[in-house]
């Protein structure tokens, strides 16, 4: 039972013959007869009767055009109401981002987007390994994701992915530190001393073994720290380095530690909006990932 047979079924019930429910549609009688048959088949009591050269609705057929007619303003309303939520800007839209982009960014991006006709943020933290921020995607609209350049690509037949940031990590030393005067270290620089990172699968690590391996010097891994924040206080007291993101660590960051980036590594991440297709075709959500390319794009300029 299909929506356009119903309808054919309701005109029939108003007009009171195949030809004239035909000029009405703007198709054959033949069709109209065809799909008429094709209702018939899938109810077991007839639908219409012969009235002299006319064919007109038993009382069973009067009944499911009546119901189909029902059927008929309810997917009307529901193409509108759809209609309506893809183009609202104001829909409730979610959004999730790992820690280090929740501190640079959300706050930025609750008080951009506060106001009558924006969306309604919902917005969460989600630290999790690389490879499961495609996951993400099935419980939020838009979900704040990093890789770093030689890891493995976003799978783009399921996820759509939106670049935001190509960001270097850098060096975090303590700003008494001997290395602190240079305007570059190397792997060779720092590959004897003591350090805090992430725990594995988290871009810190990846870069941390790459300068293992130019440096031939197994690291002195001190702390498995996660959260920016306390890696940057770690390093303030003097007695371990790290790394730190440079443009979305400015929250964290204080007198007591510089940044230095590091020669001959490959140490940049890309942190990219991945998203499910259909939800980019809400105005709401596609308003939120222009605000946050913007705050993106701000943060470099001020890098």
């Amino acid at each position: 039972m299909e929506i356009h047979q119903l309808e054919i079924l309701r005109e029939l019930g108003a007009l009171g013959s195949v030809k004239a429910v035909a000029d009405t549609l703007m198709v054959t009688p033949s069709a109209v007869s065809q799909q008429l048959a094709l209702l018939q088949r899938s109810v077991d009591v007839p639908l219409t009767r012969k009235e002299g050269r006319n064919l007109v609705l038993t009382e069973a057929g009067q009944v499911l055009a009546d119901a189909g007619a029902a059927v008929v303003t309810a997917m009307a309303d529901a193409r509108a109401a759809i209609g309506s939520y893809h183009g609202s800007g104001g829909g409730r839209v979610t959004v999730s981002g790992f820690h280090s982009a929740g501190q640079a960014v959300f706050a930025t991006l609750a008080r951009l987007l506060d106001g009558p006709g924006q969306p309604q943020l919902e917005l969460s933290d989600e630290d999790v390994a690389q490879q499961d921020f495609p996951a993400l995607t099935a419980r939020y609209d838009l979900v704040l994701a990093h890789r770093m350049d030689h890891s493995p690509r976003w799978p783009t037949e399921r996820v759509t992915v939106v670049p935001l940031l190509h960001e270097p990590l850098d060096v975090a030393l303590p700003a008494a530190h001997p290395l602190a005067g240079k305007a570059a270290v190397t792997a060779d620089d720092v590959g004897g001393e003591a350090w805090v990172t992430s725990h594995a699968g988290y871009s810190p690590a990846d870069v941390l073994s790459a300068v293992a391996a130019v440096s031939s010097r197994e690291p002195n891994i001190v702390h498995r720290i996660n959260d920016y924040s306390t890696v940057a206080a770690l390093v303030a007291t003097g007695g371990v380095v790290g790394l730190l993101p440079r443009y979305t660590a400015g929250p964290v960051l204080h007198p007591d530690i510089v940044l230095r980036p590091l020669k001959g590594i490959s140490t940049r991440r890309r942190i990219d909006l991945l998203a499910r297709p259909e939800n980019l075709k809400r105005r709401s959500v596609l308003t939120v990932c222009e605000a946050l390319q913007d705050i993106m794009a701000g943060l470099v300029k001020q890098g």
